[in-house]
């Protein structure tokens, strides 16, 4: 099978809306089939792709996420930015912002993010005067933050994809994601200053405060568990999920908010998107055995390097290319099936891959915010039940500081690199 034939039928099946995994493997094995090879080829390619170690950290990481939306963790970290900001003019604003920094530290996926937050969030903005657009929008726009924010999903993805150390990826991510927050809040300064009716503050109760100190302290140690444990090496990644999870639970019993059908909503929730990541997964592992016999990735870089030499340049394309695909296809699959595209080429342009792989994980969150398949777009649309163009519309003007982040990144590596290097990771 020509490689155009190839990229042809993937293109139909995807388009044909077919689950993203089996529009990889069937023309996978038709290629193969036509090659010559037996099917045991390709099943042992697609088991393969799942057979690693460091990649029992998805599941589990996913675990704590589904498991802290079902206890409640999120209205904790609300109640505390609540009471800890209620000064600032347009204090809901800040308030949506920072509970979406403190459950960036424990969900690791945009999704159990923007579910949780926004059952608790917008309706108390909406509440208190503010449009359902801009609502809406920071909150669908600040829960990227955990995707990229350790433990993100996707930096596991990455990491275990592109074979580098997920400690040093996650290190490399803090800077970036704190400058999301700075640049989300800015917005939120400037559009409270155009918007005066909304820019109300309330006097700081210190009682209040200290009940609400003593409700999330559970929650934040578990940043400084995982986050502590990796960097000095105390324990792996994948172990770190596995005490986080462990962790949560334990959260649950004290709380008296964990039951068992608490623990196995959450289980089943986790069984099912995990599966759907793993199976995407092995696909790509086959794909990429595909791309690989076709000499993709040298041709491609071959083409690149004609064309610059300049890796600004070469970093300002794939912002392009990653922010469409990220419009049409969730972030796990481009992950998978780019990585060991771009892995041999950054080389040539002399890119760290912990830079590629902040940028790249920015790019395809972008990418969730925007129709037609923003997965982030419709978990909020689904919750608050609001037409997909007014959300749409609402989040659009929350894409410039998201923009000018992903610009910054892209023009100065340093901001990645800077606390990986510091802390001996790089």
């Amino acid at each position: 099978m020509d490689l155009w034939l190839y990229i042809v039928l993937l293109v139909v099946l995807l388009l044909l809306r077919v689950p993203v995994a089996f529009a990889m493997i069937a023309p996978s094995m038709l290629y193969f089939y036509s090659q010559g090879l037996s099917p045991g080829y390709a099943i042992s390619s697609i088991v393969n792709g799942i057979n690693s170690f460091p990649l029992l950290a998805v599941p589990l990481f996913i675990f704590v996420g589904t498991i802290a939306n079902h206890l409640g963790i999120a209205t904790r970290l609300y109640d505390f930015a609540r009471a800890l900001l209620p000064r600032l003019p347009g204090n809901l604003a800040y308030v949506n912002l920072g509970t979406a920094i403190g459950f960036s530290w424990i969900s690791g996926s945009a999704l159990a993010d923007a579910a949780s937050t926004s059952k608790v969030q917008i309706p108390q903005m909406l509440k208190a005067g503010y449009p359902y657009g801009f609502s809406a929008g920071l909150t669908a726009s600040g829960s990227l933050m955990s995707t990229v924010m350790p433990p993100s999903i996707p930096a596991v993805l990455f990491a275990a994809t592109a074979s580098i150390s997920t400690g040093a990826l996650f290190a490399g991510s803090i800077l970036p994601a704190i400058l999301m927050a700075v640049g989300l809040a800015v917005y939120i300064f400037i559009w409270v200053r155009l918007h005066p009716a909304v820019a109300v503050s309330r006097p700081f109760d210190g009682t209040l405060f200290r009940k609400a100190l003593v409700r999330v302290i559970g929650p934040m140690m578990l940043p400084i568990i995982i986050l502590g444990g990796i960097f000095s090496g105390w324990f792996t990644p994948t172990e770190s999920a596995g005490i986080a999870a462990g962790y949560m639970l334990v959260l649950g019993v004290i709380y008296r908010t964990l039951s068992w059908k608490v623990f196995w909503r959450a289980s089943k929730e986790t069984v099912v998107i995990s599966g759907g990541i793993l199976l995407i997964l092995g696909a790509s592992n086959l794909m990429g055995q595909v791309l690989a016999r076709e000499q993709v990735s040298r041709n491609l870089g071959e083409w690149l390097t004609a064309l610059t030499d300049n890796p600004i340049v070469f970093l300002l394309l794939l912002n392009v290319l990653l922010i469409l695909l990220g419009i049409f296809l969730e972030a796990p699959p481009v992950i998978l099936v780019l990585v060991p595209i771009l892995m041999p080429i950054i080389g040539q342009f002399g890119i760290d891959p912990v830079h590629l792989g902040v940028i790249m994980i920015l790019n395809l969150m972008i990418g969730s915010l925007t129709p037609p398949v923003g997965a982030v777009l419709f978990v909020v649309g689904s919750i608050t039940r609001r037409p997909m163009g007014e959300l749409f519309r609402g989040i659009l003007p929350f894409l410039i500081p998201l923009g000018v982040v992903l610009l910054l990144l892209t023009l100065f590596p340093a901001i990645v690199t800077i606390v990986p290097t510091w802390l001996g990771l790089l």
